[in-house]
């Protein structure tokens, strides 16, 4: 039979109980919804909110409601360094978008998908959209390409999505990533949707490993007769944010 916590274990418990209340709710926690929800008389809630308070593990918003304390954002910037990478790259984005004038992208693999970590809008009224909240699948995109090339998503299963009649299939994307690999830049032309194209480029961190592509997209018309040498300009870009990278101790998997 397990043996009764002591005092001070459980006095540990029940603080750990409302961290994980804390932690887990969808919004700030007012102190009557911790005593409900803990279970814990209100003069035992305050104390242990108070300690916690006091070591950083809680924090208690204007309004008197708590949320998570500076070590849970501390951890959170030491172990999920995207906002870190999007906050250095942008000045790469900016003038990728000052030399062609359209959308500018920053990408990462995360699972078997691209996920867009920042973005510098198209100067052009004829633009490509947001793609912050887009989830386009990776072979049809100029970013996920790069990242297929270089190891960081996993290879597509043999039949895949074709949202138009130029989206490739599975061999002839295989037959395409060994170009992507040789050039160091990919290119999409109405793969996702017709009348839209995209270039992408590498990044690489510490190690020279990929962790993150560097792309643009526009219209077709504008991006197909430049693509040759929007992508050669990429290229210079990216490696001009993989020395950025290189630098920051906070840059991502394989940069420090």
């Amino acid at each position: 039979m397990a043996s009764q916590p002591s005092g001070g274990t459980r006095a540990v418990d029940r603080a750990a109980a409302l961290i994980d209340l804390v932690i887990r709710a969808g919004s700030p926690l007012s102190f009557t919804d911790l005593c409900d929800d803990s279970g814990l008389a209100r003069s035992t809630t305050s104390r242990l909110l108070t300690a916690l308070e006091r070591t950083g593990l809680v924090e208690r918003e204007v309004d008197g409601r708590y949320v998570g304390g500076e070590l849970f954002a501390l951890y959170a910037a030491l172990h999920d360094p995207w906002p870190q990478v999007a906050r250095i790259a942008r000045p790469v984005l900016e003038a990728v978008g000052e030399q062609c004038g359209e959308t500018v992208h920053l990408g990462v693999a995360r699972a078997d998908t691209v996920v867009h970590i920042a973005q510098v809008e198209s100067t052009y009224l004829l633009s490509a959209r947001d793609w912050n909240q887009v989830d386009a699948p990776a072979h049809c995109s100029s970013l996920g390409k790069v990242l297929y090339a270089f190891g960081c998503l996993p290879l597509p299963p043999d039949s895949l999505e074709r949202p138009t009649d130029r989206t490739l299939d599975r061999s002839q994307l295989l037959a395409e990533l060994d170009e992507v690999r040789r050039r160091r830049w990919a290119y999409t032309a109405d793969e996702l949707e017709i009348g839209l194209s995209g270039l992408a480029a590498p990044v690489e961190g510490l190690d020279d490993t990929v962790i993150a592509a560097l792309g643009v997209s526009g219209p077709t018309a504008r991006l197909q007769q430049e693509r040759r040498a929007v992508g050669e300009m990429l290229v210079q870009q990216a490696r001009r944010l993989t020395g950025l990278l290189r630098t920051s101790p906070l840059a991502g998997p394989g940069a420090a």
